[in-house]
């Protein structure tokens, strides 16, 4: 469709976006977010995508931070954890905490397709504390 996050992974971010925002007392809609890909286009096979494919879309992402100048960033999985911090570390040692992309906070949490799978309810759970600090951070 040519937009990041439909189907039923966008389907539970915006759940997760408005639920969150709402149980908190923050007037926040989905299309209030910026929301955007590392990779601009789906890898063959939807797989993860290669270094290198991280490397040139990640330029186009960076441009798009530095031009809309966010509060925070929220990473989602471990694709955009990898392109913003540059390091190898997996969605649950990095999550939960603040981290820096440039100048800008950055907290990385687990993505909404990791989310879907069954066996996942604590880190569903987790992901949901992790947008809560977020978005305090922004709007507090």
């Amino acid at each position: 469709q040519g937009l990041p996050f439909v189907g039923r992974a966008g389907q539970l971010l915006t759940q997760m976006i408005e639920g969150t925002a709402q149980k908190e007392g923050i007037p926040l809609k989905r299309e209030d977010v910026y929301i955007c890909n590392v990779v601009k286009c789906r890898p063959p096979g939807n797989r993860t995508p290669e270094p290198d494919e991280m490397e040139i879309c990640g330029q186009f992402l960076y441009r798009q931070l530095m031009a809309i100048r966010p509060r925070a960033i929220c990473a989602l999985g471990s694709t955009a954890a990898r392109a913003l911090l540059g390091r190898n570390e997996g969605v649950t040692r990095l999550r939960g905490q603040w981290h820096k992309w440039r100048d800008i906070p950055l907290m990385v949490t687990f993505h909404p397709s990791y989310l879907l799978r069954p066996y996942n309810q604590n880190a569903k759970r987790e992901a949901w504390e992790d947008l809560k600090k977020a978005l305090h951070f922004v709007y507090d």
